[in-house]
């Protein structure tokens, strides 16, 4: 089953004519439990293309579907409801609200109305991302590091279909990075989520099935991921033609 399916996607921002589109015609298939990295040069259209994919923003041209639904026309409500269910979200700057502790800040979207979560789902994620007996520590009394494994915590309690996930090592350490790596890479190959994460680091790329590299908001290469030196080498190629984008 393909968990999302993107067809003649374009992003325009502005309407006049200096109005820049930072993406243009992408279509792409990505399958029920894969691992996909996208990468490209700054401004490439990389985050964009995440958040058209995730219903956090709407494409100017051509359609997305996300676990089988039309998200491209849908209502705001239909939105929040599907990436509520069955979306994960793990970002760069983490999105927890520090005066909550972890537990509440990992229970939030079962608290907004989403899937229940039981306290032992619960304690067992909390233990999976090694923060076992720290669910009651404010979120603002953790590490950066820790941070993001609350974030990974929450994205992955209500055991979503698809997990989105913009640069969630780029403010981590190497052993703190692959940690957050690996419990990504667990979840696509234990419980089958599909994971779609940007990254400018090939050392977090190759832990992915598949590499989408951008260029000037076009999908230029497709392909299944190399090691860490190939993927550096394959970026570099695409990123010295790299226009500059929003």
């Amino acid at each position: 089953m393909d968990v999302l399916e993107m067809d003649g996607v374009g992003r325009r921002y502005g309407r006049d004519r200096n109005g820049i589109w930072a993406l243009r015609d992408v279509s792409l298939r990505v399958h029920a439990g894969t691992y996909v990295a996208v990468m490209g040069a700054t401004g490439s259209g990389k985050s964009t293309l995440l958040h058209c994919a995730a219903g956090l923003d709407r494409p100017t041209l051509g359609t997305v579907r996300l676990t089988g639904r039309e998200v491209t026309s849908a209502r705001e409500a239909a939105l929040t409801r599907l990436r509520r269910d069955r979306i994960g979200f793990v970002f760069q700057s983490y999105n927890l609200l520090s005066e909550l502790t972890v537990r509440q800040n990992v229970l939030l979207p079962s608290r907004l109305g989403g899937p229940r979560v039981s306290a032992t789902d619960l304690e067992r994620a909390l233990d999976e991302v090694g923060l076992a007996g720290a669910g009651g520590q404010r979120v603002g009394e953790l590490s950066g590091g820790q941070r993001q494994r609350v974030a990974v915590a929450r994205a992955l309690v209500t055991r979503p279909a698809v997990v989105f996930a913009d640069e969630p090592t780029g403010a981590l350490d190497p052993t703190t990075g692959g940690r957050v790596l690996r419990l990504l890479r667990d979840a696509v190959d234990r419980d089958g989520v599909t994971v779609v994460m940007v990254t400018h680091d090939p050392t977090a790329a190759q832990v992915s099935d598949r590499l989408l590299l951008l260029r000037s908001g076009r999908l230029v290469a497709d392909s299944a991921t190399p090691d860490a030196t190939e993927i550096a080498a394959r970026l570099a190629a695409v990123s010295m033609t790299a226009e500059v984008r929003v």
